[in-house]
């Protein structure tokens, strides 16, 4: 299944993310050993665009097939029982993500209940953990789109093939010759 708004929402969060958290960390350091000065809400900050990286950036990891896993079992197993593994696999996925939103989303509203702020900056502590349940929702529609694509055959499993991904590269690029290959 596709989101083509929700793909392109979620990239330039993460790019936004990584690049204000690279550059925050930057300021920081040169502030700190040219200057002699220290920010103190720079840290905070560079940690919760962190956390956004994370809890998006997994789901990202599963829209791309990013994620390493152990598949050695599986492909020595009849294709039936692969493709019954491979379900068996994003149900328990699903599982998962559903329990750990649920607890992500307790944990956000009693942050929301007690109201603290957060250390060095003034903004509700509930605020930058909102990431957390929206983070594993996200990561939940990845894996029902996985489940779905594997349902009307388009998928034969959870994981992507590194080798034949990375063989498919190799005959793709013309600047590897046979030279390089000896």
């Amino acid at each position: 299944m596709k989101f083509p708004l929700l793909e392109r929402l979620e990239e330039a969060l993460i790019a936004t993310f990584l690049a204000a958290m690279t550059l925050i960390t930057f300021i920081q350091v040169i502030a700190r050993y040219v200057f002699n000065y220290s920010f103190t809400w720079a840290l905070e900050l560079a940690t919760f665009l962190f956390g956004g990286l994370i809890f998006l950036g997994m789901a990202y990891g599963v829209r791309i097939g990013a994620h390493i896993g152990v598949d050695a079992l599986v492909k020595v197993l009849p294709p039936k029982a692969a493709r019954v593994a491979g379900f068996i696999a994003v149900s328990l996925c699903l599982i998962y993500t559903v329990i750990v939103f649920y607890g992500s989303w307790i944990y956000v509203d009693k942050m929301y209940e007690i109201g603290i702020l957060a250390q060095d900056i003034p903004i509700p502590q509930w605020v930058p953990r909102l990431v957390m349940p929206v983070g594993f929702g996200l990561l939940f529609l990845r894996f029902a789109g996985v489940l779905y694509d594997m349902l009307r055959g388009r998928r034969s499993r959870l994981l992507g093939d590194e080798v034949e991904d990375a063989l498919k590269l190799q005959s793709a690029d013309p600047s590897v010759t046979d030279k390089e290959e000896k």
